[in-house]
């Protein structure tokens, strides 16, 4: 039985094609003209076939489908592995394309990241904290006393108790409008009308006890008593009964008052201490600080005098944590500070602010998903992972966001607790200075991972070799920038303490070593006071200067530069002549190319079938049964799974014959897809990234596609688009055809060419031949001279001459007109010329050498 008579009938062949398990799925997805998702594009099939002509049956090209579906959770669980598939975790090193996807899905994930977490940061924070804090140190800094200073012009205790009775407890206190009018008493216990005081104000101090230091021998009888710095070891924690119920004179530890220490401007502080609260309204404050100003409250022995207290504004949200400093030194006077904290402690109260905690359970989110990622990464590359600098980039992003998580978490919950007791307590201190404190270390970490994570995209855009400039010149450069840091920092550090010995004493900036060493980097920057110097010590001074600029500007810096900007060069020239890791855009290019040619692929498709609807019906009945379909594809190179298929598409009676309305119904959805494509070409044309002119023209489907030859088209391409016979290991048959003519006419010229080659080498051969006759026979005559030179007379001579003459010439006569052409010599006397050349060469060179 025939291959023919196993064939089903159009009816069964729409189903029968789908239901085989041969491997090769369904083959008229390739013909698939009726309403699709994406109509513009073919669906490729699984797995093409081909034709064996000579054994008539079908080989599958491709590798077979696996007959047993995989479960579920087998592939739930390979589609959330590849969620973390990565560059360290993926094997892209041999495939580009790979590598590319890649980092394209880590770069847009952590691009997202990116904004989220910006998001987050920026909605922590606005420029009203700049203002609100400005408000707030310039009533409490600025403000004018009765003698005119103000807390920062404060210089000794009777300044500070005129600052406390003055500015400071107006500024607690708004009891009147800007009219004088009284403020009903709901309304007051506002700064600026506006800000709530938390709470009650506080006052707290610090002292040292008395003869803590040691007064030398020659002065115990002067003085008696000694204070000596401050020092925790060093502090008097003495108490005072007092019968008025102050609690100024009674010292309490740092955990009775819950406290934590301050850093200021000479010393840094404990929580401990001796503490008041002033009152509610501005007499009972003013009636506090009179008290303990009449009791002399602060003493030779008083180091530190704080004033804290906290503000809100339900305005805009944020909390104002006010601490005002006043140190009292051993050497006598007093020094301000201060320390202003705006936060936001109540995280959500607007619609912006759940829009933030929504972003805050995104970004939680994303740092599970990157600790997996990073967990993955480790459990694979085990200790060589914390070799690369990007890595550890990724735990500390990761590790300050985990703390930072954390914190917030704690806010939320001590904020609630702190307003509850507050709310239960209004007479007490509001201590809010430990929360304002870590937020504002909080809003730090925030920023510091905002930093990183702005860097991290060098890690995903490294690529390019642009990119990669910075890198790659301080890579290089680091063991010279080393050694050069060495030696750059023994020469500052020697000036920072020549500068701190020579002027700390008199000039602020040189006050302490710190101040000395930051100073220098100043004036490497340019910013100096040489005044200063000259007047702290007039020889000493302007040397220094003189020796720091020409040493660390003029020699160092030059160095430093000279050292990063020879290994640019090199790293430029080096990155000139190389090529990039791969290109981004190439990749783009060739996902669109690879559109284009889908679109080609289908084109022909359609101009195959036009052509076949218009020529196939050999004896013009108007009917085109399957055998006319079928050797009219078959010569265009389709697969007979294709060609059944799509006529048992179009075959609706069955009958394996396409009637008239059949071919329209045909045409029909052909023309569609004309319409489709063009549409699909307009809107790539559109988009920026087009082909060239050329190809666009050659691409868009016309009517007029349907009148020219197949060989026309194929002239004017140079070879047709891919047919969908073709697997993914082979070419088609209409491609494997058109290389068979190109290596036949290849194989024609070539042969031509050794002709032409062979008829040279004949032609040569001959003319060297010639040439060593002639020498034999000049020879000869020669020879015949010498010979008869004594016996015969001349007349003989020259008959004998012109005998050997005239037969030489008769003889090239003969030989040139019976000389084979080397137009007609064939290849193989050709061959063997240049035998005969190659064997005779050398035996008519010696024989030439001879006879001369």
């Amino acid at each position: 039985m025939t291959s023919r008579d196993n064939r089903p009938t159009s009816a069964q062949s729409r189903t029968a094609w789908g239901d085989m398990d041969s491997g090769y799925g369904r083959p008229d997805n390739q013909f698939e003209f009726g309403p699709r998702d994406d109509p513009d594009l073919p669906v490729a099939m699984e797995n093409d076939i081909y034709m064996d002509r000579d054994k008539g049956k079908n080989e599958v090209a491709t590798t077979k489908l696996p007959t047993e579906k995989q479960g579920c959770f087998t592939r739930f669980g390979k589609g959330v592995r590849s969620l973390w598939a990565t560059r360290q975790t993926e094997e892209t090193k041999g495939n580009r394309e790979l590598h590319v996807k890649t980092t394209l899905r880590e770069l847009i994930i952590y691009l997202v990241f990116l904004i989220i977490l910006c998001v987050v940061t920026f909605g922590m924070t606005s420029t009203t904290m700049y203002y609100y804090t400005k408000v707030m140190s310039d009533l409490f800094l600025d403000t004018t006393h009765e003698s005119g200073g103000t807390f920062r012009t404060i210089t000794n205790v009777e300044d500070f108790w005129k600052f406390a009775r003055g500015p400071l407890v107006r500024g607690l206190h708004w009891e009147t409008w800007y009219n004088n009018d009284a403020l009903p008493p709901s309304e007051q216990g506002y700064i600026y009308y506006e800000n709530k005081l938390l709470g009650l104000p506080r006052l707290r101090q610090l002292k040292v006890s008395s003869n803590s230091c040691v007064v030398h021998e020659n002065f115990k009888d002067v003085i008696r008593e000694c204070y000596d710095s401050y020092s925790s070891n060093l502090e008097d924690k003495t108490s005072v009964v007092n019968l008025d119920n102050y609690t100024a004179f009674t010292y309490k530890t740092e955990e009775e008052l819950d406290g934590s220490s301050h850093e200021a401007t000479i010393a840094t502080y404990s929580g401990a201490g001796y503490v008041q609260n002033l009152g509610k309204t501005q007499n009972e404050s003013l009636e506090v600080i009179n008290y303990l100003f009449k009791k002399l409250w602060i003493t030779r022995g008083t180091r530190v005098a704080f004033v804290d207290f906290t503000v809100y504004n339900a305005n805009i949200n944020l909390f104002c944590a006010i601490r005002l400093i006043v140190e009292f030194p051993a050497t006598g006077g007093a020094i301000p500070s201060w320390d202003f904290r705006t936060v936001k402690l109540i995280r959500y109260v607007t619609i912006k602010d759940y829009f933030i905690m929504a972003c805050e359970f995104i970004f939680v989110l994303f740092i599970a998903y990157y600790i997996v990622e990073e967990a993955l990464e480790i459990k694979k590359h085990k200790l060589s992972y914390f070799k690369s600098l990007w890595n550890i980039l990724d735990l500390t992003v990761i590790i300050i966001a985990l703390l930072c998580i954390a914190f917030d978490i704690y806010r939320t919950v001590e904020v609630d607790n702190k307003l509850s007791e507050l709310i239960s307590h209004p007479d007490q201190y509001a201590d809010f200075e430990f929360l304002s404190y870590w937020q504002t270390r909080f809003d730090n970490a925030i920023a510091i991972a905002v930093f990183f994570a702005w860097v991290k995209i060098f890690k995903y855009i490294s690529f390019n070799k642009t990119m990669t400039q910075l890198s790659s010149t301080l890579g290089r450069c680091a063991k010279d920038l080393l050694g050069f840091a060495v030696m750059f920092f023994i020469i500052f550090l020697a000036f920072t303490q020549l500068g701190y010995l020579l002027f700390g004493t008199q000039v602020k900036d040189f006050s302490n070593f710190g101040n000395s060493f930051f100073t220098l980097f100043r004036i490497i920057l340019g910013d100096f006071d040489f005044h200063q110097l000259e007047a702290a010590n007039r020889y000493l001074g302007p040397i220094f200067f003189m020796l720091f600029v020409f040493f660390v500007f003029f020699v160092l810096i030059n160095m430093f530069l000279a050292i990063i900007n020879d290994t640019y060069s090199e790293v430029k020239g080096d990155m000139a002549n190389q090529m990039n890791e791969f290109e981004m855009t190439d990749y783009f290019k060739r996902g669109y190319q690879k559109m284009v040619d889908k679109l080609n692929l289908k084109r022909d498709k359609i101009q195959d079938i036009h052509e076949t609807l218009k020529h196939a019906d050999i004896n013009g009945d108007d009917k085109l049964d399957f055998d006319e379909w079928r050797q009219d594809l078959k010569t265009r190179g389709y697969a007979d799974g294709e060609i059944e298929a799509l006529f048992a598409k179009y075959d609706i009676d069955g009958d394996r014959v396409l009637d008239k309305d059949e071919q329209i119904r045909m045409q029909e959805d052909l023309n569609n897809q004309k319409a489709a494509l063009n549409k699909e070409y307009d809107e790539l044309e559109k988009s920026g990234n087009r082909p060239g002119t050329a190809r666009r023209a050659s691409s868009r489907i016309s009517e007029n596609d349907d009148s020219g030859d197949e060989s026309s088209e194929m002239d004017e391409n140079g070879s047709k688009s891919t047919r969908s016979g073709r697997g993914s290991n082979g070419v088609s048959y209409e491609e494997f055809t058109v290389l068979s003519r190109r290596v036949d006419r290849m194989e024609h010229s070539i042969g031509s060419i050794v002709s032409k080659i062979d008829a040279v080498l004949v032609k040569l051969e001959a003319m060297e031949k010639a040439k060593l006759k002639r020498r034999e026979t000049m020879g000869k005559i020669l020879d015949s001279i010498t010979e008869t030179d004594g016996s015969n007379s001349d007349e003989m001579k020259r008959e004998q001459m012109e005998k050997l003459v005239r037969e030489e010439l008769e003889r090239w006569d003969s030989e040139t007109s019976f000389s084979p052409s080397g137009r007609g010599a064939s290849p193989s006397s050709g061959s063997s010329a240049r035998g005969v050349r190659a064997r005779s060469r050398p035996g008519s060179g010696q024989h030439g050498a001879k006879k001369y």
